[in-house]
């Protein structure tokens, strides 16, 4: 476990946790502050982007949803497991195939990332760890990112928080650190904005981070 001893810095400092392919704000919102801390002992909250994320398909946007075992109320989200009595994987995978398949930038990433999927990590928080990882790298963002339990700050540094911030129960029109700027999507004459990462990488590849960097709001 990693433990914050803030000095006079200037930082910007932001908490939040972790999701499953997560959407453009997220990434927005890790480029418009300086340390990142990632909280995988928060309490677990069902229906949002821990564990499921959108995406653009033939007709409209699908949300992809990683389901999970069952829990006691309060659970933490590092105790979360993933549940594989379902053929999530199969669905998740048909959906990106059918999806982005055609995309320009499929063929290049579609492997690393299914690589996660083949492991079934047993715990829904080495999953997204692992997306997020590959996704940081291949957007080429490189950030102080902390994933420590839930332990006060020492020092005297304000932290943003925005636990349970960025999630898909607000009005879309509204988002803190991101503004839509529209990029080629496969499918459809209008632009859907916000959607996850995936949708971005494997339509602009080396240009995403362009377009992320672009798309952050100024603080």
């Amino acid at each position: 476990m990693s433990e914050f001893i803030i000095d006079n810095q200037p930082e910007k400092i932001v908490r939040f946790e972790l999701q499953y392919l997560p959407c453009l704000e997220y990434f927005a919102c890790i480029l418009s502050n300086d340390l990142i801390w990632i909280d995988i002992d928060e309490r677990y909250v069902k229906q949002t982007y821990r564990n499921r994320c959108d995406v653009m398909t033939t007709n409209k946007v699908d949300t992809l949803t990683v389901p999970v075992q069952s829990y006691a109320n309060n659970s933490l989200t590092k105790d979360i497991k993933i549940d594989y009595s379902q053929h999530w994987i199969r669905r998740h995978w048909g959906c990106f195939r059918s999806a982005y398949g055609k995309s320009p930038y499929f063929e290049f990433y579609a492997d690393e990332l299914e690589a996660v999927y083949l492991k079934k990590p047993e715990f829904l928080v080495d999953l997204n760890y692992d997306l997020l990882t590959i996704c940081l790298r291949l957007l080429g963002i490189r950030k102080e990112i902390m994933y420590n339990l839930s332990v006060p700050f020492q020092g005297d540094k304000a932290i943003i928080d925005e636990l349970s911030a960025i999630n898909d129960k607000k009005n879309k029109n509204i988002n803190k650190y991101y503004q839509p700027i529209a990029y080629y999507q496969t499918f459809g004459n209008d632009f859907v904005s916000n959607l996850s990462i995936v949708d971005l990488l494997f339509n602009m590849g080396p240009e995403a981070r362009s377009i992320l960097l672009r798309s952050c709001k100024q603080q």
